[in-house]
């Protein structure tokens, strides 16, 4: 087949050309034919393939009807396949190489978990011994619960990187990494469970750890040789400004940002929300008042109110669009600026899409007008509820969620009528 392909060129028919074999390689895999055949037949063929290429393979695949949940589970086959052919796309510049720059600090977690794993965690598994001792467990315990940090890493780059990916019409990779995402929490949530079993013996932990060790030392070949390429080959200064800002919403993984990021160019950018809020002062209020049917409110009030409420409170208007979320004090699921204006379906891992899906549906069709769920986190019991928005003629303007650790409200008994102690003088 290599008469098929030309990678000498890069005119739009070998692009082509070289797209139509690149999709090729997933749909025979998918069909069952074997991985190690088909890396052999294709090893050459794709030499050159580019990060947009395989961005724009996944989502040919999407828009011809193939599931999420199928190429998820090709990712680590083909990722093996791409590993070593993929151009490494240098648009390096010493603005990203920065200290503060989101990609620095994505590479700086990626090297910190990658040393946790070489050094510390995977040398300590390997040493394991029949029976395993409570000394050697909790020795991989400390360094499982540093491994969790990982989420924070995850979740950066599925609650910023991902909506701008999207805004640019990258969305397939974004969906299929989010999936590998969860199931690595799921792999390492599942190690420490079995690290606190007693009857795991040094066999089962080995072949749990090796798995979960294989999962993330891939993910971070593909976020370092696929995603960050994509990522610079897309998004402008300000973009890379904006990231910045939102990520220390979430936090870092392992290791902090040695300093603020600040561009080299003569003009800063200013602080996200800036432009946004001088554009809003002069527009629909002359006043700044929003005044509502029950009273009038400054704007700052209306914020601030809405943010000193004990919950967080997301809004998606009828075209599925996140419109508006508070910042309560103590937020419990991550949020961040660049979420508005995203699709609520990409908001979540493609695991729960559906979920999301029926209860839209129930909302628009009027079958329902609210639904609640209710999960355990550590000490927190966190109770998410759902509510239809409606006009003054019944129409769906939108769905609100609603999210509350109601566990101290669980543990309230009795009465209280009097002041705390604190108010007493």
């Amino acid at each position: 087949m290599s008469e098929y392909i030309d990678n000498r060129g890069s005119s739009g028919s070998n692009r082509a050309q070289r797209q139509k074999v690149l999709k090729e390689i997933i749909l025979q895999l998918h069909d069952g034919k074997d991985p190690a055949e088909v890396k052999n037949e294709f090893a050459k063929l794709i030499e050159g393939v580019s990060a947009s290429e395989i961005s724009e393979m996944e989502s040919g695949l999407v828009a011809e009807g193939m599931a999420i949940e199928e190429i998820q589970k090709l990712c680590d086959v083909h990722a093996e396949i791409f590993r070593g052919s993929v151009t490494q796309i240098h648009t390096t510049t010493r603005e990203e190489e920065k200290a503060g720059h989101p990609v620095r600090v994505l590479r700086e977690e990626n090297f910190a978990i990658e040393s946790l794993l070489k050094n510390t965690l995977m040398p300590k598994v390997e040493a394991l011994s029949e029976p395993v001792s409570e000394e050697q467990r909790y020795g991989l315990l400390e360094e499982v619960n540093l491994l969790l940090d990982i989420d924070k890493h995850y979740s950066r780059k599925e609650n910023i990187f991902f909506p701008y990916m999207e805004k640019y019409g990258i969305t397939a990779p974004p969906k299929v990494m989010w999936g590998v995402d969860d199931e690595i929490r799921a792999l390492i949530k599942g190690f420490k469970a079995l690290l606190g079993s007693s009857d795991a013996t040094a066999g089962a932990l080995r072949e749990a750890a090796e798995a979960m060790n294989a999962k993330i030392l891939d993910m971070i070949f593909k976020e370092d040789s696929i995603l960050i390429p994509m990522l610079l080959e897309t998004l402008t200064e300000d973009e890379w400004l904006e990231i910045a800002e939102d990520s220390e919403e979430i936090g870092y993984c392992i290791v902090s940002p040695e300093a603020k990021w600040k561009p080299s160019r003569m003009i800063p950018f200013g602080a996200p929300g800036e432009a946004a809020a001088a554009a809003g002062a002069g527009a629909g209020s002359n006043d700044g008042l929003v005044r509502l049917e029950t009273g009038i409110l400054s704007v700052d009030e209306l914020t601030r109110l809405l943010n000193t409420l004990p919950i967080d409170m997301t809004f998606i208007d009828k075209d599925d669009t996140v419109k508006y979320f508070s910042q309560s004090a103590e937020r419990i699921f991550p949020r961040t600026k660049s979420v508005i204006g995203r699709s609520v379906q990409n908001c979540h891992p493609p695991s729960s899409v559906h979920v999301v899906e029926t209860i839209l549906e129930a909302f628009k069709t009027g079958r329902k007008d609210h639904e609640h769920f209710w999960i355990q986190m550590g000490d927190a019991m966190i109770y998410i509820r759902y509510f239809a928005v409606r006009g003054a003629a019944g129409e769906y303007l939108g769905t609100l969620e609603v999210t509350q650790n109601i566990a101290p409200l669980k543990a309230i008994e009795g009465q209280k009528r009097l002041l705390s102690e604190d108010f007493k003088e």
